[in-house]
Order: structure tokens, then C-alpha cells, then sequence
């Protein structure tokens, strides 16, 4: 079968690699989710990649630890850099060509975010990921996600959660919580939902770039997903 979307962006958060933990690196998890990756780039699929730091550290709670929030958020874009790198060595065990592109120069380990040079690696077939964030404080890495879906022209976000969708409450803490099949953006940023923050959804609102959340963590589900099968919840305009 044909892929639905011809190149994607992959966002997903630090937890991810952490597994159940959700902290540190679960090796296991990592490796689902590099033959998750290397199953849709042999269907042909371009595949970049955002991943947040929150295994590691989180800007958002820098305070608690008496870190002002810029440090606080230039500490989380490194974070990020060291589960791209995690990610990146382990797609490349598996026979993927990779290029890490950073936000925040550090050239030694990896090359500067330029797009022209990340699409042209796209289309070469090299999964690209994106790491630091936007490079800048204040902006979550669900921001970063949508600025690099747009800058590569990417068909879709994909953002894989550990719940399958989107609801109307966390409905691992909330049994009453309802499912939502599909949403429009004007729908998602007047229920205040938390799956991503208000720049991001108002991003890809102004880009008309469709959003599906969905179990990452269920096998099949990313491929399904490119496919076209309903899976998780749909956002668009």
C-alpha cells in the first residue's frame, strides 16, 4: 500500500524514551521505536523527527530548583540534544542514515538547523531530527515541532502519546473522559486542550497543517497512521 503522507514529522515527548519510567533511557522502548521508524522509511516515507527533553530535564520546573526560567529552558533544549543523539546512534545500529541538526550550534556533535539543508536530506532518503528546540526560551519543543513541520513542508505532525487520542480529560486520571475522533484547531484552542500548547496548535492553524495524536506505543500504529487509517484523533483546519 502507498503511503497517505509522502513526508512526516515525528514529534514525541522525552518520556517516550524512558518507557514506564518515563525518566532516563529505556533501551527496549528505544528499539520499538527505531523499527517503528525504519518500517515507514521503507514504505518511502521522509521522516523528521522533534523529541523533548522531559526524561532528562524539564525547563517548565526549573523554578523548583531555583533556576531562572531562561536557564532553566536552555537547560531543556540540551536535554533534548542528548535523546536526539540517543535516538539517532540507535536508528543508525539498525542501517538508517540520520543527520541531527541543533537549534543552538554546537558543531562538533551535529550540524546547525539550516532547511535547505534538512529538506535536501529528506529527500535523500536520511531521517532528519530536529534537536534544541526553536533555540530560543519560552518556546516548548511542541513549538519547535510545528516551525520545523512548516519550514520542511512537511503533509502532517504526528505526535505519539501514550494515550490514543485526544480526550476531553487525562483519561488516565479521569475514567469519564470522552474520546474525540476528530477536532478542528478553533475547536482545540476553545476547549483549552493540553495535547499541545496554543503557539503550536495556532502554527499549524495559520498553515492549515493537519495534527493526528496517537498510541505511539501500540505496534503497527505509526505505519497505520501514514497509511491513512483512522488512528488516534485528527486535528485540521
Amino acid at each position: 500500500m502507498s503511503p497517505k503522507y509522502k513526508r512526516i514529522l515525528l514529534k514525541l515527548s522525552g518520556e517516550t524514551l524512558g518507557g514506564k519510567r518515563g525518566t532516563g533511557f529505556d533501551y527496549d522502548t528505544i528499539r520499538v521505536l527505531t523499527e517503528s521508524v525504519i518500517s515507514i522509511h521503507k514504505l518511502g516515507v521522509e521522516v523528521g523527527i522533534v523529541i523533548g527533553g522531559g526524561n532528562i530535564f524539564r525547563g517548565s520546573r526549573s523554578a523548583e530548583g531555583n533556576v531562572g526560567r531562561v536557564a532553566g529552558d536552555h537547560m531543556g533544549m540540551l536535554a533534548t540534544v542528548i535523546n536526539s543523539l540517543s535516538l539517532q546512534s540507535a536508528l543508525e545500529s539498525i542501517g538508517l542514515k540520520t543527520r541531527l541538526q541543533t537549534a543552538i550550534k554546537m558543531e562538533q556533535i551535529a550540524e546547525p538547523f539550516i532547511r535547505r539543508k534538512a529538506v535536501r536530506h529528506l529527500e535523500k532518503g536520511r531521517v532528519v531530527i530536529f534537536g534544541a528546540g526553536t533555540g530560543n526560551p519560552y518556546f516548548t519543543t511542541d513549538t519547535a515541532a510545528s516551525l520545523r513541520a512548516i519550514e520542511i513542508e512537511a503533509d502532517v505532525i504526528l505526535k505519539g502519546t501514550r494515550v490514543d487520542g485526544i480526550y476531553s480529560a487525562d483519561p488516565e486520571k479521569d475514567a469519564s473522559a470522552v474520546k474525540f475522533e476528530s477536532l478542528s484547531f478553533s475547536e482545540a484552542i476553545s476547549r483549552n486542550l493540553k495535547v499541545m500548547d496554543m503557539t503550536a496548535f495556532t502554527l499549524c492553524q495559520e498553515n492549515n497543517l493537519p495534527i493526528i495524536v496517537f498510541d505511539m506505543n501500540k505496534p503497527g500504529n505509526l505505519t497505520r497512521v501514514v497509511e491513512g487509517e483512522h488512528v488516534g484523533t485528527l486535528v485540521a483546519v
